[in-house]
């Protein structure tokens, strides 16, 4: 019995090749990565005792590097177990939970033409390029070249005209001897009840040949020159051939460029973009950034989104600046919730107002839009903007109603752990969000230096020593929870109530000293984007802080910052590093500094941040190796691999007993911008 494709490509979309051959070997701990599709084991066809049997969900494929065996599925089970084709087929349908095709004269026939009507879609993308060239495209090549378009990116696309013609095309394919009912079938021309003579669906209009996943013609969108034209953007009627919530434009070269981007690496470059319309992704792909995609025309369905898995565990959705790119940005966080798993999720690029990649990459470049992907925002994070950035919860029934909508969104998500743990990120967030109230509530109504108001202090948790009682005793650089110069009258304050874990020293004078001199971030913005900060208050503040310094462009003033953050209600985060750091002694990093010894604290502040982060992932890594090690009784690596461990612990706990960041600077030398702080200050 004959397969169609069609049938053959919905198993393998079904079932990943990795649950195939899974079934048959154990895969290496060590080499897979789980979360990008991409496993190793020892090769099931010959014998081997280090894994280089290599299989990619992504592409659906095996290969073994020792002995060269390679194939897909159906191979695969061919080959392991000696069955036929169909019996391959039938073992692999039942996995997928597909019925398989009963023997039907009819499909075979459909199937036939449907490669027929893929023949007249190429003659119609042919006949579209060659009208681009002719004289009556010449306001089409207009446009195309101020849009930046270069002959060779045209070409890629394979953009071409459809002329200002009711029967141009009709005509042109009638004279290959293509029947009307072909034509008809293919959906290039409107034909019907009621329409005496069928016409060309496409006129006066560029036309963007979509593509298959078979690199196939199977629908084309058409962008009108006249202004007055209906609709701007026309996509093909659905067909056999096209339906247009299981298609992404670029899908396949955006494949191609993503595993090619992948090899050797494992980094976010490597993911797929989706961003809104046709030119978007051209713009992109001539700037070189080639791994994006397009829904048609519409929101993204919820099929598209599984393509975009397909191709790779954390897709970034990039929207418009503008409302309508929010709102759409909203609805793709709403699509995806309820399907997120483990190493499955999305991540949102927001473009500044009023711009779209075309706009960003034709202006200025592709640097302001990798600066626009560095910064994508996790799905936890759009939810909570949504739900938390407008509002305003200044009583305890729209507090209420926050963590009641809060649940309600969260309970759509069908994976249980993943499901907790958004629980859990949500009551973080609400505490660190409702923090600055109660801090000022309680103030207002009398809480003193020692903690507690009308004895109440112990049965609140706020008795003597604040804060989890982490009074300051040093001023070292560690991590999370320890000791950051803090005095016992701060921890005990209202400043600081709210925070669960003090952060480490050198994070707060990154993030104060660029608060009080933003200057930085005007000369520094694309490093200081990328700090990534353990303390979890910190990572909420940075959220808010970079937006607001990009709205404010050549206007950045401490003013202007401050204004925005208190309105977040972070000004009491902002007093209590400022405290902080004055209390530890580093003048370096107020106000007051000058902004040259300012600069420097912040390059060592971040040094020290860097090499702390290195250090703890090599350990990281180390104890993995080791255990894998352990786990393989190769004991010959063990010994070399625990006296590395040893010596990157000592450099840790050397670094965590670093007692300044800053030597030589702020008040020592003299140079303070303004009067000199007191240490009393």
């Amino acid at each position: 019995m004959r397969f169609s494709n069609t049938f053959l490509d919905e198993i393998r979309d079904r079932v990943p090749i990795s649950a195939v051959i899974g079934r048959r070997v154990t895969w290496d701990r060590k080499k897979t990565n789980v979360p990008r599709g991409d496993y190793w084991a020892c090769c099931p066809f010959h014998g081997e005792k280090s894994p280089s049997f290599h299989c990619e969900d992504r592409k659906g494929r095996y290969h073994c590097f020792g002995c060269g065996v390679s194939g897909d599925h159906f191979r695969f089970m061919q080959e392991i177990e000696g069955l036929s084709f169909p019996e391959s087929v039938q073992q692999l349908a039942d996995m997928a939970g597909v019925a398989m095709p009963q023997p039907d004269v009819q499909a075979e026939r459909r199937e036939k033409e449907r490669s027929t009507l893929l023949d007249v879609m190429e003659l119609a993308t042919v006949f579209f390029q060659d009208q681009l060239q002719t004289a009556g495209g010449a306001k089409a090549r207009a446009y195309l070249r101020d849009r930046g378009l270069t002959g060779r990116t045209i070409e890629t696309f394979r953009l071409g005209y459809a002329p200002e013609s009711r029967s141009a095309l009709k005509e042109y394919l009638a004279g290959k001897g293509i029947p009307k009912d072909q034509i008809e079938a293919c959906g290039l021309v409107v034909h019907g009840e009621g329409i005496a003579v069928s016409y060309d669906r496409f006129r006066d209009r560029i036309m963007f040949p979509i593509l298959s996943s078979r690199e196939k013609v199977i629908a084309f969108g058409g962008r009108a020159m006249a202004p007055d034209a209906p609709a701007k953007y026309l996509n093909s009627n659905e067909t056999e051939l096209f339906h247009k919530g299981n298609v992404l434009y670029n899908f396949v070269r955006a494949r191609k460029a993503s595993q090619a981007l992948a090899k050797g690496r494992d980094d976010e470059s490597a993911t797929i973009i989706a961003v809104e319309g046709y030119m978007d992704v051209i713009a992109l792909h001539q700037a070189g950034v080639e791994n994006a995609v397009a829904p048609l025309g519409t929101a993204l369905t919820e099929n598209q989104l599984e393509l975009l898995w397909r191709m790779t565990p954390q897709p970034v959705l990039c929207f418009d600046g503008d409302g309508a790119g929010m709102r759409a940005a909203s609805r793709a966080a709403d699509l995806a919730l309820p399907h997120i798993k483990p190493g499955r999720t999305v991540r949102f690029a927001l473009l500044p107002d009023g711009k779209d990649p075309d706009d960003l990459v034709r202006h200025e470049g592709r640097a302001p839009f990798d600066a626009v992907m560095q910064q994508a925002r996790p799905l936890a994070e759009m939810i909570w903007m949504r739900e938390a950035g407008n509002g305003q919860f200044d009583t305890p029934e729209k507090r209420a109603e926050l963590e009641a909508r809060l649940k309600q969104i969260v309970a759509v998500i069908a994976d249980e752990n993943v499901r907790r743990h958004y629980q859990q990120d949500m009551r973080d967030r609400l505490n660190t969000f409702f923090a600055p109230v109660r801090a000022g509530r309680d103030n207002r109504q009398g809480y003193s230096d020692q903690g507690g108001f009308s004895g109440r202090g112990n049965q609140q948790g706020r008795g003597q020593g604040g804060a989890g009682g982490r009074g300051g005793q040093g001023q070292g650089f560690g991590g999370a929870g320890r000791s950051v110069g803090v005095s016992d009258r701060l921890a005990r304050s209202g400043l600081v109530r709210g925070y669960q874990d003090l952060p480490a020293l050198r994070e707060v004078v990154l993030a104060i000293t660029i608060v009080n001199h933003p200057q930085l971030l005007l000369d520094e913005y694309d490093e200081i984007a990328a700090i990534d900060f353990e303390n979890r208050d910190l990572q909420r503040f940075w959220s808010a802080m970079l937006p607001a310094a990009a709205t404010a462009g050549a206007n950045l003033s401490r003013e202007y910052l401050m204004e925005r953050l208190s309105a977040q209600g972070f000004e009491p985060l902002v007093t209590a590093l400022d405290l902080q750091v004055r209390n530890a002694r580093l003048w370096i990093a107020t106000q007051q500094a000058a902004p040259e010894d300012a600069r420097e604290g912040y390059r060592q502040a971040l040094s020290l941040h860097k090499r702390t982060k290195a250090l703890r992932f090599q350990k990281m890594e180390l104890e993995r190796e080791i255990s894998a090690a352990t786990e393989a009784g190769d004991e010959h690596n063990i010994e070399p691999l625990l006296r590395a461990l040893s010596e990157v612990q000592l450099e840790i706990v050397r670094m965590e007993n670093q007692e300044a960041i800053i030597d030589g600077f702020g008040v020592m030398s003299g140079r303070v911008k303004g009067a000199a702080v007191g240490h009393g200050s």
